[in-house]
């Protein structure tokens, strides 16, 4: 953690422990999840407790205490997303990155969730990788879909070997 990365964005809210979900919020762009050792530096500078900074950060699920890979990507197994096939969809983003749901891969390119809702129901089944959202996806189009953003297949040899 760079202390002073962490000082500039509390700067920026201007040390306003108001602005602490915003505050946390770009600390996880900075770091892609928020270390322990950053919580507390928020913790000391805004004259909050340690309890309250780790009571939002692990309230709002777009929060990440562990280190996620440089792509998010996330499955819908929603209601409308589940009958029309988001099941299929998690099993196949499982099977090419060889994790499975909440994990991230070795390599921290990839960190794979499942979530009850997106938000766009009639679009089902839906992956969202990073802020792209991919609709009415069959599972054959998963593995293209993910080479976009760098995967290869000799990625998820490398883990194996």
């Amino acid at each position: 953690m760079d202390g002073e990365k962490i000082d500039k964005i509390i700067e920026y809210h201007r040390a306003d422990k108001s602005k602490l979900v915003g505050i946390l919020q770009d600390v996880q762009v900075e770091y892609n999840w928020l270390p322990e050792d950053a919580l507390r530096h928020i913790a000391k500078r805004l004259h909050v407790s340690l309890t309250d900074v780790f009571g939002i950060a692990t309230f709002y699920k777009s929060f990440s205490l562990e280190p996620r890979g440089k792509h998010l990507v996330r499955v819908c197994l929603g209601t409308a997303c589940h009958v029309r096939g988001g099941p299929r969809i998690m099993e196949t983003a499982e099977r090419i990155l060889g994790i499975k749901a909440d994990e991230t891969t070795a390599d921290y390119k990839f960190t794979l969730e499942g979530v009850n809702c997106l938000g766009c129901c009639a679009l089902g089944p839906v992956m969202v990788v990073d802020n792209d959202y991919y609709g009415n996806l069959p599972p054959r189009k998963v593995e293209k879909i993910l080479s976009d953003y760098g995967y290869t297949s000799a990625d998820k040899e490398e883990k194996h070997t």
